[in-house]
């Protein structure tokens, strides 16, 4: 077996309060040393001003124009002319006494006026500071005050709740620039409290095309970015101008040495949040090849129209989404004739046989994806070639199919806003990775450390513990947080949270969260996303959330059902009524309670494990309920609060049970 990983740092064996600590690794593509920056990029800024010079007409940032009611085709800003307005807005920030290194917010989701705010703001090295769309008023207001915010760029249709918290913010906001209109009436409320409020054209206009903008280095700040966490107030992750460009320059490197780079003929399909550092990077890098972006509309029932119109080349997406794909193309299998189904199984079982041979994915099988895949592939538009996963693990069932089926090559990688993005990835056509998150990225190094109270030994024959990484593409700490950045920052190294297990191959498996665990009364311990996990591959459900408590022996959960399953299962067992009704039947939870324990059992899940009780919620966890965050991690303290009567009846019930 090829190994993809090298060690460059021996074991650390426990010492007074330290636990033990695995040997230090690097990708083999970083064998001789981490990759060194090049000269002449000292900010995000010399990405654009770069393309601009060789792609001056290139096609940069498209959306769909609405005419007479209807969505029309995608239109576009070349390099040119997005690099001439960002001067423009560059030059009207500055003029209201903004100056490098204060604090711009950018508030709204993916549109190309998202990216012209950050690029101003890149120009004249101003720190762009997302406001959250999903967030809500409060964490806008505390993000505002917290960050020193003056001035915002916000979605025309987000002005009002940025008006309603204007009164608790204005200390430190000044000026409000639209993404289109302000109306008369929302620049008098604005006036009321002392602030500016500008319609996007008069803001444009008021810049000028010919300032002069002030030097920029690698440590300045180039973003602070709040992560939601699942509890307390959000942090600010403060990422310099040289995390970002390494975290740009690893991926270039990573896909010359295994894949094939972005060019200018490339184009992106961008809908994944811009608040995000994920989209934030694919979108430099793809800004500093010169290749195309197109937005989505902001409406997940047109998300599949969209991408059929742009016809995107690179695909990035998080496990829900990857989830909704390989669902839809099941049902549609499924709903297709015997021998249709025949055929696809056989294809299906053909390409991965080749694929485990090593063959690569444009020739595994290129008779079968022809013949079989490539109705698959016309799905997402007909050109993808790269298809990325991030923000949670991917179940390797659905990763197993995407890689055969969609005609691309398909990539896990593993990040948090701390680490700059990805800081794991797998190898294009390695198939041996499936089911990881590949190696570190060529500006890191990891190692595991032990967690002695959860059982997980970094130095037994399969080293498992915490993720732990030191490098390049690191945050310099939380903002006005020194307490909470020298709880994770620790000897240089960063302290993920997160339980890895190496592979042979090199690669790292996330197999656990190191808070997301709790003490049962007999003294067991619950890993809590390692038994969600292992219950999501039953295929009756699209959503776990497993409780406990130190007070009770057994465990209990609320799933969101896959609705068509119940209802085919409904209509062959005489069980009637709508899904809600269903969902509260007696029948139906036994059932969906027996098929999650039987999955449970092949997990090898031991008995303390297995749920004795479960609430089947027709309604799927949300944003909007405060249930999730943006990138889909349960926020438990929530859910228990939500299902605090449901989770003390099932508690009831299956005691009554019991006795």
């Amino acid at each position: 077996m090829e190994v993809y990983s090298v060690k460059v740092e021996e074991s650390r064996p426990a010492a007074g309060n330290k636990p033990s600590a695995g040997p230090v690794y690097r990708s083999i593509y970083a064998r001789d040393g981490l990759l060194e920056l090049p000269s002449g990029i000292d900010s995000p800024w010399d990405f654009l001003s770069g393309s601009v010079k060789r792609y001056p007409q290139n096609q940069m940032l498209g959306h769909r124009k609405f005419i007479n009611g209807k969505v029309g085709q995608y239109a576009w800003q070349t390099y040119e002319e997005v690099y001439d307005i960002a001067i423009k807005i560059g030059s009207a920030i500055q003029s209201h006494g903004i100056n490098s290194g204060d604090r711009c917010g950018i508030y709204g989701s993916n549109c190309p006026e998202w990216v012209i705010a950050m690029e101003a703001c890149n120009s004249q090295g101003i720190c762009y500071v997302p406001l959250y769309d999903t967030l809500g008023a409060n964490a806008v207001e505390f993000i505002i005050n917290h960050a020193e915010v003056s001035i915002a760029f916000v979605q025309e249709n987000k002005i009002t709740s940025i008006l309603m918290c204007l009164p608790k913010c204005a200390m430190y906001l000044k000026t409000i620039v639209s993404f289109g209109m302000v109306t008369d009436e929302q620049k008098r409320e604005a006036e009321q409290v002392g602030v500016s409020c500008f319609s996007w054209e008069d803001f444009v206009s008021s810049g000028c095309a010919n300032c002069k903008l002030p030097p920029k280095h690698k440590d300045d700040i180039c973003t602070i970015m709040y992560t939601s966490g699942t509890t307390g107030d959000p942090k600010g992750v403060i990422l310099t101008n040289r995390a970002v460009i390494a975290e740009v320059i690893t991926t270039e490197h990573l896909l010359l040495e295994t894949d094939k780079v972005v060019t200018e003929e490339d184009s992106y399909f961008s809908f994944l949040p811009l608040a995000h550092i994920f989209d934030q990077i694919i979108e430099n890098y793809c800004i500093f090849k010169g290749a195309s972006i197109g937005f989505w509309r902001g409406d997940v029932r047109y998300l599949m129209e969209d991408i059929q119109e742009l016809k995107p080349t690179l695909f990035c997406g998080v496990p829900r989404v990857y989830d909704r794909i390989y669902t839809g193309i099941n049902q549609k299998i499924s709903s297709g004739g015997m021998l249709t189904k025949k055929l696809f199984q056989y294809a299906y079982d053909f390409k991965l046989k080749n694929l485990r041979r090593g063959l690569k994915q444009n020739e595994a099988s290129p008779f079968f994806d022809k013949l079989v895949f490539d109705k698959i592939k016309q799905g997402l538009g007909g050109r993808v070639r790269i298809m990325i996963s991030g923000a949670a693990p991917l179940p390797r069932h659905i990763e197993e199919f995407l890689r055969v089926t969609c005609c691309s090559v398909f990539l896990q990688g593993y990040g948090l806003t701390e680490s700059c993005s990805g800081c794991f990835t797998s190898i294009a056509n390695v198939l041996p990775m499936m089911g990881t998150v590949g190696v570190p990225i060529t500006t890191i190094e990891a190692r595991l450390e032990s967690v002695p109270e959860m059982g997980y030994d970094a130095l037994s024959h399969v080293p498992r513990g915490e993720i732990c990484l030191r490098g390049k593409t690191l945050f310099s700490g939380y903002y006005k947080r020194p307490d909470l950045t020298s709880e994770v920052t620790m000897d240089g190294w960063f302290h993920t949270g997160d339980i890895g297990e190496w592979q042979p191959s090199g690669a790292m498996k996330i197999i656990d969260r190191r808070k997301n665990i709790f003490k049962l009364s007999q003294g067991e311990y619950i890993a809590a996303e390692n038994l969600e996990s292992a219950y999501l591959q039953c295929p009756l459900v699209t959503s776990v959330w497993v409780y406990g408590n130190s007070f009770e022996s057994f465990i209990v959960g609320v799933v969101v059902p896959e609705k068509r399953l119940v209802e085919e299962w409904a209509a062959a067992n005489d069980v009637t009524g709508t899904f809600e009704e269903l969902c509260k039947h007696p029948k139906a939870r036994k059932y969906v309670l027996d098929e999650l324990n039987n999955t449970g059992r092949t997990h090898e899940l031991r008995g303390f494990e297995l749920l004795k009780a479960v609430h089947l919620e027709p309604i799927p966890f949300d944003i909007e309920r405060d249930l999730i965050t943006p990138t889909f991690k349960l926020k438990r303290p929530q859910l228990l609060k939500h299902y605090k009567d449901f989770i003390d009846g099932l508690y009831q019930e299956a005691k009554g049970k019991r006795a």
